[in-house]
């Protein structure tokens, strides 16, 4: 039987990628900190997924089990596995990176030469080589010869709407229905697997910027706005009339950049942009504004989901008059909760908006989009006293 570990047992984890593992006939162990997350799996070695859309239902996941990803057992399991996958968030992985280095010489040692595979299921671009970049780094010259033969780094793309759970039992998860997993096929190393939901792609840079600077910008957007104007859920901010129409008119400027950028097939991808759009309104789905727009630091880097999509339009000389509501509003998220949202406000405090948008942008004062960006974080403050 094939074993995988699944880095991360949140939601993501449990409700998406190691159930499609498990599904499949995989092992699935679930690495994590989380204690009562890792007893109750080695307690119950099941959950079950329910899926909250319009056709609802329910999983039942079995055969899996759980370890602490800072205990030495995770080494030795990663010395007999043939896949890892991450759903960490992508600045954990320089954190596991060291854990799955110390795996990787447990491999070695043991002399486990067969293929196995590790992919960053992450909201991200190319998070698996900036995983591997991290793990080279605990290796020698030995061990990365050793990695470079056997284990492969996929880069992906995933695409699946995970709200916080609220069920008693701690490792059931919630899902919306739809869901895709595209992998980049020539990082793989050994034979392709089949697994429902799992596609190898080819072009993979095309599926990570069409999802990310999609569903994630329009995502990020939608519950920035909404918390401005006190909403707290997706579902009731996209409800809003004003909200709605900012957001389908970003993901449609983010389309027309995206259709140049990759040339892709116009009709289709204004079907995808509607698609996108329709599942931000499922009705069944509590997904709220303070997860999706949690860590607007990592959110507003130059090349995440609120400014590529926005500098990628506008370098064609598109319009993005509401894409610049995601940068603007994003400087405005207020989450005492949140680490990323404390020092953000904390710099803007300090030392004014323009200097935390350039620091976390990268975007350069000189640029027009900056000056745009910093009036309509003017304007939503007058909107928001309003």
């Amino acid at each position: 039987m094939k074993q995988a570990i699944q880095i991360g047992a949140g939601n993501i984890g449990r409700g998406f990628i190691g159930a499609l593992l498990s599904q499949a006939g995989w092992h699935v162990t679930f690495a994590d900190v989380v204690e009562p997350i890792i007893e109750a799996l080695n307690r119950d070695h099941g959950y079950t997924v329910h899926i909250l859309d319009k056709e609802p239902g329910e999983i039942s996941i079995s055969n899996v089990d759980g370890v602490l990803s800072t205990s030495p057992e995770f080494a030795q399991r990663v010395a007999r596995c043939d896949l890892i996958t991450t759903a960490v968030g992508p600045n954990v992985l320089p954190i596991i990176a060291k854990s799955i280095a110390s795996g990787i010489q447990a491999r070695k040692a043991a002399g486990n030469t067969q293929p196995m595979n590790v992919v960053c299921c992450e909201n991200g671009l190319r998070t698996t080589t900036r995983l591997k970049n991290e793990v080279v780094k605990h290796l020698n010259g030995e061990e990365i010869a050793f990695l470079e033969e056997t284990v492969g780094f996929a880069d992906c793309a995933v695409d699946r709407i995970c709200p916080k759970p609220n069920f008693e039992n701690i490792l059931d998860a919630a899902v919306e229905r739809y869901c895709e997993w595209d992998v980049e096929a020539a990082a793989w190393k050994g034979e392709k697997p089949e697994i429902a939901g799992l596609t190898f792609a080819d072009n993979l840079m095309a599926y990570l910027e069409r999802k990310l600077f999609t569903l994630n910008s329009g995502h990020a957007i939608c519950a920035y706005l909404g918390y401005l104007k006190g909403y707290a859920t997706i579902k009731d901010s996209i409800a809003d009339p004003a909200i709605g129409e900012i957001v389908h008119a970003a993901i449609s400027e983010s389309g027309e950049g995206l259709i140049k950028e990759f040339g892709f097939d116009p009709e289709v991808h204004h079907a995808y942009v509607e698609k996108i759009f329709a599942r931000y309104q499922n009705p069944f789905l509590e997904d709220e504004v303070l997860r999706v727009g949690r860590e607007p630091i990592r959110k507003l880097e130059p090349g995440d989901r609120l400014i590529k999509p926005l500098t990628t339009a506008a370098s064609y000389g598109l319009p993005v008059d509401h894409l610049l509501f995601g940068a603007a509003a994003a400087l405005r998220f207020d989450c005492p909760e949140d680490p990323q949202s404390v020092e953000l406000l904390a710099k803007i405090k300090a030392e004014g908006p323009a200097a935390a948008l350039e620091a976390y942008s990268g975007l350069k004062p000189e640029n027009p989009l900056f000056g745009r960006i910093l009036d309509l974080y003017r304007a939503l403050a007058v909107a928001e006293k309003g």
